[in-house]
């Protein structure tokens, strides 16, 4: 029996680690809520589960430039695509002077509750923030990106920033939690029926949700004037998150006078992280860098 669990757990690519060499651990003791019991699972294509204390993986480049962003992966709240997503992003940032932060959070479904990744973004940028000296970070130049799911969290961070979703642990829990900017990237941001179809949606509400709940997770009805600048990204063909995610939030910030850029392409599918060289998404960390630079958080390059 014990050779044949080896050989299965060898079949589907896992191996257990701890918070790697040089993590920074989010909360000083147990996080609020729970967690996965552990140990930590991490996939050979670097898909994450069973987060036992989530983490922060920092990536600081030589020369930082004052800018800093939390990257926060997908997966629909069952696991977390590092892999594919946060770590390829964390480099090409890092290259580009960016001090980038991987976020490795709690999963609903995993011992944390329904609240466990909201109070992980929390945390991250509170951490990040309250650091941002030691780091070369300008605290006034902190963004969080997400991806798919990732951008739930993300969104739900700038949109929610001050939501007491955990009580106060020491003194980093006075800082703020508000991100100066937030990149979704093919996003699930809406609750709402017709557009519920993700697997994010039935981690976090089950299939037949009451109506206040859908509300409450639901990104686009939280967006006030004080949300910060978006920069969203998403293909029309996408056949996980509808497009409508981005319609809707957009139309949320545009009301609410929030600067806005979004970029819809034609073709591109789901997940597809930095972007496969020659197709449509490919450009959208191009675009990035000149939305940042237009807003001033990131300098205009040299010549």
């Amino acid at each position: 029996m014990q050779r044949l669990l080896l050989l299965f757990l060898i079949c589907i690519n896992l191996h257990a680690v701890a918070a790697p060499p040089g993590a920074i651990v989010l909360w000083p003791g147990a996080p609020p809520g729970g967690a996965a019991p552990g140990p930590q699972r991490d996939s050979a294509k670097g898909s994450i589960t069973q987060v036992e204390q989530p983490y922060l993986i920092a990536h600081r480049p030589a020369q930082p430039n004052g800018i800093a962003m939390l990257l926060v992966s997908g997966g629909g709240y069952a696991h977390i695509e590092a892999g594919k997503e946060s770590g390829p992003t964390a480099r090409w940032l890092q290259a580009q002077g960016v001090t980038a932060f991987e976020l490795v959070y709690r999963l609903p479904q995993e011992g944390g509750g329904v609240s466990a990744p909201f109070q992980d973004g929390q945390r991250a940028m509170r951490v990040i923030r309250a650091r941002a000296a030691e780091w070369g970070i300008d605290p006034a130049r902190i963004g969080m990106l997400g991806f798919s799911a990732g951008a739930h969290l993300a969104g739900m961070t700038a949109v929610q920033p001050d939501a007491a979703r955990y009580a106060p642990v020491d003194a980093v829990d006075a800082v703020s939690a508000r991100p100066d900017f937030a990149v979704l990237l093919y996003p699930v941001l809406t609750m709402q029926a017709p557009f519920d179809t993700t697997h994010a949606k039935k981690q976090l509400l089950g299939r037949r949700p009451v109506q206040a709940a859908r509300d409450a997770l639901s990104v686009e009805l939280h967006v006030d004037a004080r949300t910060p600048p978006m920069f969203i990204a998403q293909a029309l063909d996408d056949p996980i998150a509808p497009p409508e995610n981005s319609r809707l939030m957009a139309a949320a910030l545009r009301r609410a006078g929030v600067p806005v850029e979004v970029h819809l392409f034609q073709h591109g599918g789901h997940g597809w992280g930095l972007g496969k060289p020659g197709s449509e998404p490919a450009a959208w960390p191009r675009l990035l860098l000149a939305w940042l630079q237009a807003h001033g958080w990131m300098a205009q390059p040299a010549g």
